[in-house]
């Protein structure tokens, strides 16, 4: 069954980019209306964006998308990760700037937020796309593949110079609120030569170490360290999800990306709906259904509530 929250739910904050003030809210949507953001700062043009892959456009350091009118809600990763990873099917989700507030770097705080709320349940079934045949995309070094398999399943490697990163892989069957428990909580992470870099181009005005692991060489400094030893990778298969749900429903598939990021998965999704043959639309029923991210997760997933109970 489709899923819907009870009830609304807001978010201020800050954008990681613009540094400015926002405010967004969740709002409960329709059977079959999927996920839309409404711009209420945009009054002279048409306000609702999709959240959908053929609407991303480019943008190297986030997810952005726009609609014809060429209003954009960007930074949209983590917002999309917790709907995915808590089994939010249809959603209206007002906000009042062009970039979804960072808040502390991870999907936790929506996650946690969606949970506390609880879903409705719809008359409605959901529509899953499978993935038929292996499409993938390259660029350099970096790769992103999706191939066949029975559940999502991301599988995901990175490799930095900075000695505090270095080569990192990992692999997740994302059924049944894995991504609640063990992605969920990691926090989008640089290099301090990027932050540099970025301010001195005017981004990344609302970055600090409290909303991201910055890495210089060997140390790390952000206060607290990691939340988890490989954080950084893990925080790269958040991101995947978040650009994944933009597919405008579940896969069922195996992802592997190798030092992939927002724009290759984008052009990894354009590249499967490019071929008819590689994939199909079908109903989650039954066993299928029962391996779909974010069926049966509940608030004693979270990792903070896990972090304190141990």
């Amino acid at each position: 069954m489709q899923n819907t929250l009870k009830s609304a739910v807001t978010f201020t904050g800050v954008g990681l980019h613009s540094g400015k003030p926002v405010r967004m809210t969740l709002r409960p949507a329709s059977a079959d209306y999927g996920i839309w953001f409404r711009r209420t700062d945009i009054l002279d043009r048409d306000a609702l964006v999709p959240a959908i892959w053929h609407a991303v456009t480019p943008s190297r350091l986030c997810t952005v998308v726009e609609n014809a009118d060429g209003v954009s809600v960007s930074t949209i990763e983590h917002i999309m990760a917790a709907l995915a990873g808590c089994a939010v099917h249809n959603l209206l989700i007002e906000i009042d700037g062009p970039e979804v507030p960072i808040l502390d770097g991870s999907a936790e705080p929506f996650v946690a937020a969606i949970l506390a709320r609880g879903l409705r349940q719809q008359a409605a079934d959901v529509r899953a796309i499978r993935v038929l045949k292996p499409v993938e995309v390259r660029e350099g070094e970096a790769v992103a593949r999706l191939e066949p398999s029975d559940m999502l399943e991301i599988d995901f490697r990175i490799d930095f110079d900075d000695a505090a990163i270095g080569r990192q892989e990992r692999h997740l069957n994302m059924s049944n609120g894995a991504f609640v428990r063990e992605l969920s909580d990691c926090r989008t992470f640089c290099r301090q030569a990027d932050v540099d870099a970025m301010h001195a181009r005017g981004l990344a005005l609302g970055g600090t170490l409290e909303n991201a692991v910055v890495f210089d060489g060997d140390r790390i400094l952000s206060p607290g360290g990691l939340r988890r030893a490989d954080e950084p990778v893990r925080h790269k298969m958040l991101d995947a999800l978040g650009d994944l749900a933009l597919a405008g429903g579940p896969l069922l598939g195996r992802y592997t990306g190798e030092r992939a990021g927002h724009a290759m998965t984008n052009r990894l999704l354009r590249a499967l709906f490019a071929d008819p043959e590689a994939y199909r639309i079908e109903g989650c029923g039954g066993r299928v259904g029962e391996k779909l991210p974010g069926v049966g997760v509940n608030r004693a997933d979270l990792p903070s509530r896990r972090r304190l109970a141990a």
